[in-house]
């Protein structure tokens, strides 16, 4: 199964992104959590500790692996062979893998092209070849979905606070995401208070495209100025819901059961 989670900045994308992964880890027997966000927080979110995680390098920034299987001249492998990169690149956590993608280009640096092919063949493995749950933080916005990165995942879940910018984001990432050839694309709302705001959400989408609601919590928000998040509580809870909803809508519910 995989998953990619987006939505407007500041959603609380990357919070549920970590959730989800903790969730599956709990049931199924391999997660991989997958950092597509150049701001990379889903390290900290997943409890990784602040010194490891500023060790872990970007795909993108493996410069002379990319030059070894992609080629050193002019011309390029479109199609590395990139299979072991998973387990050799990948930062071990419990049953959880964890590969953090890309970072901010910096001004006046050189073209990406050589790394984004390198990124996109990691992806396609990941998303396409792998037998176990990926979940995918995606960047903020609509731009990731431009150059594709999500082409392939069986569900994109886009994240939704009640506010009239963030549901205007979420309908342009559903159109893309369609144009993709996504077909399965579920709204999550996050931080809700009231029952107002959980009506604006629902109103703002049919009632099968709603996946669930996720209370706000004032504990998610100390946790943010700490190195690592503590997720837990009610959150969790909520996301648990939303796990299942998740399993039964991809035929997933004999790995609920056990059965992996």
């Amino acid at each position: 199964m995989k998953l990619a989670v987006s939505g407007k900045g500041g959603v609380g994308k990357t919070t549920i992104a970590a959730a989800l992964v903790k969730s599956f880890a709990r049931t199924h027997r391999l997660v991989y959590a997958i950092d597509g966000d150049p701001d990379a927080c889903l390290a900290a979110a997943l409890g990784i500790p602040e010194s490891a995680a500023w060790q872990i390098k970007p795909v993108v920034a493996m410069k002379e692996l990319i030059r070894a299987r992609s080629g050193s001249g002019a011309f390029y492998v479109l199609n590395p062979k990139v299979d072991d990169v998973l387990e050799d690149y990948a930062y071990r956590l419990g049953n959880i893998r964890f590969l953090r993608m890309g970072e901010v280009k910096k001004g006046g640096s050189e073209c990406y092209c050589r790394e984004n092919s390198f990124l996109h063949a990691l992806v396609s493995a990941l998303l396409l070849d792998q037998n176990e749950v990926v979940v995918m933080d995606m960047g903020a916005g609509i731009e990731h979905l431009t150059r594709g990165t999500a082409r392939g995942v069986d569900l994109m879940l886009v994240v939704v606070e009640p506010g009239r910018n963030s549901v205007n984001t979420a309908r342009h990432v559903k159109q893309m995401s369609a144009d993709l050839g996504i077909k399965k694309i579920k709204v999550i709302g996050n931080k809700i208070r009231t029952e107002k705001e959980r009506e604006f959400i629902a109103n703002n989408f049919k009632p099968d495209e709603v996946l669930g609601f996720i209370q706000f919590d004032d504990s998610i928000w100390e946790s943010a100025m700490e190195p690592t998040a503590d997720i837990g509580g009610e959150l969790l809870a909520d996301v648990e819901r939303i796990k299942l909803k998740i399993l039964s809508e991809e035929g997933g519910g004999e790995r609920e059961r056990g059965v992996l």
